[in-house]
């Protein structure tokens, strides 16, 4: 049997019909009528009054006749489906919609994330959600950075927060304003992908009130997700360091981002080196 491309429609009505079968009714508090049933799993009328639509159209998804759910039918069938996070996603996907609510942003590091921040000394690393907020660092950063994140407040463990604000960091990128125009690129993109995110929607507010920079920029509304690039640092210790960053995102935690530092050319590795054999 081959794969061929995709049939959405098709893939739905199969999906929906094998989640359906394979669910055992008395899960629902359902009579099980073993005797009584024809296929395995919930009928077609149960599902749709678990999901609140009607059995016509649970027939006319199921026999693949070109329906698009809505985002509240997909969201309802997910949950009258018991659906895990991933086939919920799956299902998103087929039907071409996207969840109103993807999931509370992290606010704290997943702790295999932040053992493996940790472990990737001495390569300077830290852990950061959609918000730019530094959930993890190792050593080797905190020292790049010349910042104690321990010392900082919470609402002060942001990247673009240290970057406009902060006033050792306001000096500390050769091309500041690169730097602070990719950086409101990338958060732009964060924040249409987060309509529901109020601590963003409202950082970013406060952004475009104290700072004249990040105004100008983020009206010219300029997208662009960074996974990779180079920065020159000026570091008062160790002169100029030219690094390349690589921004991974894990499949288990989507919303946490491992930004690993690494040096660009000899002269820069051999001043990190030294501040950090320091």
């Amino acid at each position: 049997m081959t794969t061929r491309t995709v049939d959405t429609t098709q893939e739905l009505a199969a999906f929906l019909r094998t989640r359906r079968e394979r669910l055992d009714p008395e899960d629902f508090g359902l009579p099980s009528r073993r005797q009584h049933r024809r296929t395995p799993g919930l009928r077609r009328e149960e599902v749709a009054e678990l999901a609140g639509v009607s059995i016509d159209y649970i027939v006319r998804l199921e026999q693949a006749r070109g329906l698009r759910p809505s985002v509240d039918v997909v969201e309802a069938l997910a949950g009258a489906l018991r659906l895990a996070p991933d086939e919920r996603a799956y299902l998103f996907n087929l039907t071409q919609q996207r969840p109103r609510n993807a999931g509370k942003p992290a606010t704290a590091a997943a702790p295999p994330l932040a053992g493996l921040v940790a472990d990737l000394s001495p390569l300077p690393a830290m852990l950061m959600n959609h918000r730019y907020d530094i959930l993890a660092w190792n050593g080797e950063m905190a020292l790049l950075l010349l910042l104690d994140f321990d010392t900082l407040p919470p609402s002060q463990r942001n990247a673009m927060w240290l970057c406009l604000m902060h006033p050792e960091m306001r000096e500390f990128y050769v091309d500041r304003e690169r730097v602070v125009r990719e950086g409101i690129a990338h958060l732009r993109a964060a924040w249409a992908a987060h309509p529901e995110d109020q601590v963003l929607t409202d950082r970013i507010a406060d952004f475009t009130t104290r700072d004249e920079d990040f105004a100008r920029l983020w009206a010219e509304r300029d997208i662009k997700v960074n996974g990779r690039g180079r920065k020159l640092l000026r570091h008062p210790d160790a002169g100029e360091i030219a690094v390349h960053f690589e921004v991974l995102v894990p499949l288990e935690d989507p919303d946490q981002r491992l930004v690993i530092y690494r040096a660009a050319d000899d002269g820069s590795q051999a001043a990190l080196d030294r501040l950090f054999a320091r």
